[in-house]
């Protein structure tokens, strides 16, 4: 199995690069947010992968961090995602994002990704459940902890109107602060949202 790969991106398509390695290009899938953080055409890269292998055909799927190339994984184990769907939903969420997802069972979240009704997202979140914590998140993840309960519904509404991870908790944080823990669900929305657009 091919773990990485080291060389010059030699060109990008909508889903896939062409990395030389040693002269040798390799056509590797990937989903758009890889394909952004990788840099420019004639650069050094370097990719995490995955290799697929089928009675028909060897494929590789190349990854920007290797706690991605985890959740690629963990998504393909569900019946009905496949890598075409996989990337979809990870050229949407980041692994941080996908893991609160996951985590706060919202499967909107996840629906969002091309190919992704909600019957499939609500399988993925209901299967992958017990499965996050063997994810790699990385430290800036780990320093974002879930909220529980109405703040944790507060934050998924946020969310669902296109707030990024970070604003949507931060704005949550500060308004259950203001609040106090037994705001309710609609107080901490509406405050969020003011605090969100200053």
């Amino acid at each position: 199995m091919i773990a990485h790969l080291k060389g010059r991106l030699e060109a990008t398509g909508i889903d896939h690069a062409v990395i030389d390695v040693g002269g040798v290009g390799y056509l590797v899938g990937a989903s758009s947010k890889t394909l952004a953080a990788i840099g420019a055409v004639g650069e050094a890269v370097m990719l995490h992968t995955e290799m697929l292998v089928a009675e028909d055909f060897i494929r590789l799927v190349g990854f920007a961090s290797a706690a991605e190339r985890d959740w690629f994984r963990l998504l393909t184990a569900v019946q009905g995602v496949g890598a075409r769907v996989a990337l979809a939903i990870l050229s949407i969420l980041e692994p941080a994002e996908l893991n609160r997802a996951v985590a706060a069972q919202d499967k909107a979240m996840v629906a969002r990704a091309s190919g992704v009704g909600p019957k499939l997202a609500e399988r993925i979140v209901r299967e992958l459940k017990d499965k996050v914590g063997a994810v790699a998140l990385g430290p800036a993840a780990l320093a974002t902890a879930i909220p529980a309960g109405a703040a944790q519904d507060a934050v998924s509404a946020l969310l669902n109107l296109g707030f990024r991870p970070a604003e949507a908790s931060a704005a949550v944080a500060a308004a259950e602060e203001e609040l106090g823990p037994a705001a309710t669900l609609d107080a901490l929305v509406r405050l969020a949202l003011r605090k969100a657009a200053k």
